[in-house]
């Protein structure tokens, strides 16, 4: 890894006033609007025609292709598509052809047939992961590292706000319309986002590999580059895992609670983003003060913390005030998580080879989330909820315990790049 590059922290105000700052937020929306669609949407019209939740956990493996995405990563470092730039081009492609999986994918009737179903579950992840590939590295490359965590805090409120956005509004209007209309609306949706990717602004990071071997070779040996890279590599996989687990089957969870899909799109949806959105908020305003060690020890702490509160709710039953202070509590917590996880990640890739190594980090902090499924499944039937969510505490304290034995190698990376700005 290259030699530390001390930088001094701007004020908060002079960070949010930067052009990029709403191309990051509003990019960061593009991004996560096709997220829930194979996920709580995916789950609920599951649920619908009758699905074990077991069932339903096998097929949250359709998101795979977001844990595999390293390995056409090196083609976006590699090639430009001729229009719009190196980051830009593949964006607008990539929503493009989202638009179009997400109007087959309305098509689809799951009740007598999970192929074709699946198929298009898995084209809108593929396109969604080649999106995210460009996406991260373009944000990557524009951000200063005195901007990374208020950066993270705006990809945050965007991913979050539109992943609601497409998850409420499809989980409403299948209760009133069906499924068809829904997601044919959404794909509409995602057509709009085109105009967001040509408006913003460009990189002016021109560096590209000669060969697709250096675009593989070299971002592995620069990331591996220290003694210490094999353990900051393992935080990045367990910084959320009792998170990701918390979250695997929550639409399925609620459900079971006894909240409908109308009052889960309404009103825990729109709890969940909210809580979210101020997380986000919250967590980038305090890692400019705390810096990226503290808000790691200190979000790690608070989201495994709690996910202890659904455990409430499991012996409860169906009520809205234990329901309301769950999730505002765990999301919070959560987002707050999050930001300082991007940070890291962020702080760990090196300019020239963003696309790959990016998307490499982001995978294996992303491979609890999707590799889970068929044992969050089956502790779900087997165990039950309370069981669920104890465990999902339980696996949060490894995560913790290297971010405190890896402390001074954090505080160093924290100051360490400087990405090339806008």
């Amino acid at each position: 890894m290259n030699e530390p590059k001390l930088s001094t922290r701007p004020r908060l105000l002079e960070v949010l006033a930067t052009p990029k700052m709403l191309a990051i937020l509003v990019l960061g929306a593009a991004s996560g609007f096709p997220n829930q669609i194979t996920e709580s949407a995916l789950q609920a019209w599951l649920k619908d025609v009758g699905a074990s939740n077991t069932r339903i956990g096998w097929m949250t493996y359709v998101s795979l292709p977001y844990l595999l995405k390293p390995l056409w990563a090196p083609f976006i470092d590699r090639y430009s598509l001729p229009f719009l730039g190196r980051r830009r081009g593949w964006m607008f492609a990539m929503q493009l052809a989202l638009a179009v999986a997400i109007a087959l994918f309305a098509l689809q009737d799951p009740a007598h047939g999970l192929t074709s179903f699946t198929c298009c579950a898995l084209a809108i992840v593929f396109f969604s992961a080649t999106q995210d590939i460009a996406y991260d590295a373009y944000r990557t490359d524009v951000t200063l590292p005195s901007e990374r965590g208020l950066a993270a805090a705006a990809v945050n409120l965007g991913y979050r706000a539109a992943a609601f956005a497409a998850s409420a509004f499809a989980l409403v209007a299948a209760d009133f319309f069906g499924w068809r209309v829904a997601l044919l609306i959404l794909a509409a949706v995602m057509l709009a986002f085109c105009a967001a990717t040509t408006l913003a602004p460009s990189t002016h990071n021109t560096y590209q590999p000669r060969s697709l071997g250096e675009s593989v070779l070299e971002p592995l040996k620069e990331l591996l580059a220290t003694p210490s890279a094999l353990t900051l590599i393992s935080v990045v996989l367990l910084f959320k895992v009792g998170d990701a687990f918390a979250n695997k089957l929550f639409t399925p969870f609620m459900m079971d609670v006894g909240f409908s899909k109308r009052e889960i799109g309404a009103i825990v949806k729109a709890l969940f983003t909210l809580s979210s959105i101020g997380g986000s908020v919250l967590g980038g305003v305090l890692m400019v003060r705390l810096g990226l060690l503290r808000s790691m020890l200190a979000f790690g702490v608070l989201q495994a913390l709690s996910n202890l509160l659904y455990c409430l709710l499991a012996l409860a039953g169906k009520s809205y005030p234990i329901m309301a202070g769950a999730v505002i509590i765990e999301h919070v917590a959560a987002a707050m998580g999050n930001i300082a996880l991007v940070a890291l990640i962020m702080a760990m890739c090196d300019i020239r080879y963003t696309a790959f190594q990016y998307a490499l980090l982001s995978a294996l902090a992303l491979l609890p989330r999707y590799s889970l499924g068929y044992p969050a499944g089956w502790i779900a039937d087997h165990g039950g909820w309370y069981t669920y969510y104890v465990a999902s505490f339980v696996i949060a304290l490894p995560g913790l315990a290297l971010v405190w034995w890896k402390r001074r190698h954090i505080e160093v990376l924290d100051r360490a790049r400087t990405p090339l700005a806008a």
